[in-house]
């Protein structure tokens, strides 16, 4: 019979030296201001939102605190202005998001390429996202007037010149369909001229952020890779299709996620051009729920925006999510 095998040697928790507690505790300190400030304005704000989210309150000064559950939650839902902002912002995500990408993908491919004068042109690209979203909305309202750059270009080609860019509330399906016809649905009758007007201005203004991150992205791919497809006989497009874009799938993941929460949290150009209108085709959910806390154009509703703040929240955690596992999936059936 064989012995009983001898129990395994408990080992004693290793005890941290006094140098290794030191260094802890001074890394401690360092972060001490950041955890403070981001428990009180980020955590803790969060926290009171979330709270006042289920009450009347109306204002900062008012202040009255009557409890009402999930009224605000259900009230937004049913707010016809609510859900006229997520049909534009929803319209603008997919569009912005999409052509961003795009045009960020092939722009950052043709300046990782042999090309004289490349750092000049990279420079020079990327010259529109150094301003600020509120200095670039005022430059393009000037653009967009009657009178503007934009018009007297047209009339100089014979197109029509005559276009209040920023005051026409005609969808894009309305437009596409012959005759006068009206589409009361907000998601059915397509982004506004004035939207797409906006549009426009954000795609030229993102593209070169979003080219950083895939010419760095480039740079990262080894040339062996290329030139072996080469010596297989692969065109250019071949590689680009079958080399380039594949390794280029994490930063994908990355643009779509900070392009989508970016696109569905709009606030600063609508705010500077159009503020909501013509017609609540420009609205989006930041500026409304801007109006209702502050009571810009309504009696100060603080509940009510806090609560359409959640709902927006949860929104763009939903795309997040559907755009990760997506990619995500994507990537490992490749």
């Amino acid at each position: 019979m064989a012995a009983p095998a001898a129990p395994a040697p408990v080992k004693k928790p290793r005890k941290m030296s006094s140098a290794k507690r030191g260094e802890t505790l001074t890394a401690y300190l360092f972060l001490a201001p950041y955890l403070i400030t981001a428990a009180i304005f980020t955590f803790g704000l969060m926290a009171y939102s979330f709270y006042i989210s289920f009450t009347d309150q109306e204002g900062a000064i008012d202040k009255k605190f009557g409890f009402v559950g999930i009224d605000n939650y259900i009230r937004a839902v049913g707010d016809n202005q609510f859900l006229t902002t997520l049909a534009n912002v929803v319209w603008y995500a997919l569009i912005v998001t999409i052509l961003q990408t795009i045009g960020a993908v092939l722009l950052a491919t043709l300046l990782n390429s042999k090309m004289r004068f490349k750092q000049f042109f990279r420079t020079i690209f990327y010259a529109p996202s150094v301003a600020s979203s509120v200095v670039i909305s005022m430059i393009f309202l000037l653009l967009y007037l009657r009178t503007g750059f934009i018009n007297r270009f047209l009339d100089i080609v014979g197109l029509p010149s005559d276009t209040a860019w920023l005051q026409n509330s005609r969808g894009l399906f309305e437009i596409l369909i012959p005759g006068e016809q009206t589409i009361s649905n907000p998601f059915l009758r397509g982004p506004s001229v004035a939207w797409m007007a906006i549009m426009a201005m954000n795609i030229f203004t993102t593209i070169p952020t979003l080219m950083l991150m895939f010419l760095a992205a480039l740079q990262d791919i080894p040339g062996q890779l290329y030139e072996a497809a080469s010596l297989d006989g692969a065109s250019k497009w071949q590689q680009f299709f079958k080399i380039t874009l594949p390794l280029l799938r994490p930063t994908f993941v990355l643009v779509l996620v900070l392009s989508t929460i970016g696109t569905f949290q709009i606030f600063d150009q609508v705010a500077v051009m159009t503020q909501g209108g013509p017609a609540n085709t420009t609205s989006t959910p930041g500026y409304l729920i801007y109006s209702k806390v502050l009571g810009e154009k309504t009696s100060p509703e603080s509940g009510y925006g806090a609560a359409m703040a959640f709902i927006l929240a949860a929104i763009i955690f939903f795309f997040t999510w559907i755009q990760r596992r997506f990619i995500e999936q994507g990537a490992q059936k490749d």
